[in-house]
Order: structure tokens, then sequence, then C-alpha cells
């Protein structure tokens, strides 16, 4: 885990123990005294592919640092139902503090691990590599950018600071493809900025555009057919990074991998998963 995630995990903690805890837990004050011990398993109650273990440790160390856990799976590891995770053991006001925290994230960067493996799976023969898009939940695209990279998956931009992408209303406002990479490129010289610049295209007709510019470093074909993609490939002859997008799924991303394709990007990573179901189950000691 490094400095920048780290930062950011911590501001999230805060802020979500904000929400969920405000002035205090007054069920548990009210029903269990303060000082009381016990330990509580972290079980998997479905089959995938596990994502948050690093962040479960940080959240418990971040509510109480005299909480011992004891790790039994690690970050990208295939579970079944039953399966433990994790043991914690110590002060049960700050083991139930922590409960709902530790079982949204997990539950949440496990279902997008899980989903992520499963397309990265179908191209196990292939060079084509699986990216994830900005279509994630504010605030919370630091943790399921990590959860797709657990499940195999690679980043794309995480946010509009590092690449210039160049999309249809980009082009559409511009004036048309060579006008908005001229100012593209003008502007990183003027600033000096070093990001890379890729450009959407919806035709052939717009991808012999972008290969008559210079400076641009990626090319994305959204909604090609794979049968398109394949020409399209054939046509840029290497010059360019490719990147297939648009309305991908589990039934056709294979085809558009053999297609020849560098990466395809799939939306459904982060917008639309499916939680994988955890629970914390308690114990006094």
């Amino acid at each position: 885990m490094d400095q920048d995630f780290r930062v950011k995990l911590l501001e999230f903690v805060k802020l979500a123990l904000i929400e969920d805890v405000g002035e205090g837990d007054h069920t548990s004050l009210s029903t269990i005294g303060k000082s009381k011990g016990g330990e509580a398993k972290l079980l998997v109650k479905e089959y995938g592919l596990i994502a948050g273990v690093d962040v479960a440790l940080e959240i418990f160390n971040h509510i109480d640092s005299s909480l011992q856990v004891e790790v039994f799976i690690k970050d990208g590891s295939r579970v079944v139902y039953g399966d433990i995770i994790l043991i914690v053991r110590g002060n049960i006001h700050s083991i139930l503090k922590a409960e709902r925290l530790v079982l949204n994230v997990m539950q949440r960067m496990s279902g997008i691990a899980t989903r992520t493996a499963t397309y990265v799976d179908l191209l196990k023969e292939t060079n084509t590599k699986v990216l994830d898009t900005r279509k994630t939940t504010p605030l919370l695209r630091f943790l399921e950018k990590q959860a797709v990279k657990i499940g195999g998956g690679e980043n794309h931009r995480f946010g509009l600071y590092d690449m210039i992408l160049i999309k249809d209303n980009h082009v559409d406002y511009a004036g048309g493809i060579p006008n908005a990479v001229q100012n593209a490129t003008i502007y990183k010289k003027d600033f000096g900025i070093d990001i890379p610049i890729e450009v959407e295209v919806r035709n052939f007709e717009e991808l012999n555009q972008v290969l008559a510019c210079k400076g641009v470093d990626r090319v994305m074909f959204d909604n090609f057919t794979p049968e398109d993609v394949k020409k399209a490939v054939k046509l840029v002859d290497g010059q360019l990074t490719t990147e297939a997008s648009g309305g991908i799924t589990l039934d056709t991303i294979k085809d558009y991998a053999l297609a020849g394709v560098d990466y395809v990007s799939v939306g459904a990573l982060t917008h639309s998963v499916k939680s994988l179901d955890l629970s914390l189950k308690a114990k006094l000691i």
C-alpha cells in the first residue's frame, strides 16, 4: 500500500466514521460494558475473489490500534462459502464500530475483484488486457480501482488530470479531431505537462484522421464490432496503442481480444457490480 493510497484511505475512514458513528454508537454503549473483550470472525458466504483485506487492517488499526487481527486469507485469493478471512480480537466496542465499515468496503471491493477476474480469465490465452473506467462511486474510486487490480485487471486513467482523453463531445466542441489534437499538443507544451493523449473514434473516417495527427499515443474504438476492430487494428499497424470500448460483455470480450486489440475497457467492472456476501460473527472471550 503506497503512501498516497494510505492518505486517501485514512481521510475516507475519518469521514465514514463521522457518517456512521456520529456522536456515538448508542446501541453498543447502552448494552455492553466499555471494557468487555471479544472476538469476531469475518466469514465468506458465497464463492468469489477477496479484496480489501489490507484496507480492513488499516480500518481496524485506525479505530483501535490495540485490536489484534489474525489474517488467514489474503487479497486476491479465491474463496468459498464458510471460509474465514480473518479473526479480530479486542475491545467489543471497537470491533462493532469497525464492523459495518469493514464489511461495506470489503464486500464492494470483493464484488469488483470477482467480476474483474471473470473477465480476465476469459482472456488468458490472448495478449489483451482488461481496463476499468471512470464509472465509479464518487470518492470511492481509489478503492474500486484497487479492487480491479486485485482482480487481475489494469487501471485506465484515474481522473481527468492524468490523461488527455479526447472523446466525442470534445471532438464536436473543438470542431473536429485535427483541431482537438492540435490544441491538446499545444496545451501540453505550453504547460509542460507530460501525460498521454488518447482519442476516441466512432468510425473509420475518424480513425484515419487520428492516424494523420502527430502526438497521439492511443486510439479508442468506440462501439466498433469485433470485425471492425480487427480491420482497425490492422490499419493502425502498431503505430498507436489500441483500445476497444462500448457495451463489451462477457459474451463478446474474447471476440474483441482475438481481433488483436491491446486493451478492452469495461465500465461494468465497477458501475453495476454485485457485492460479495460477507459477515462478521461475534464471540465473547
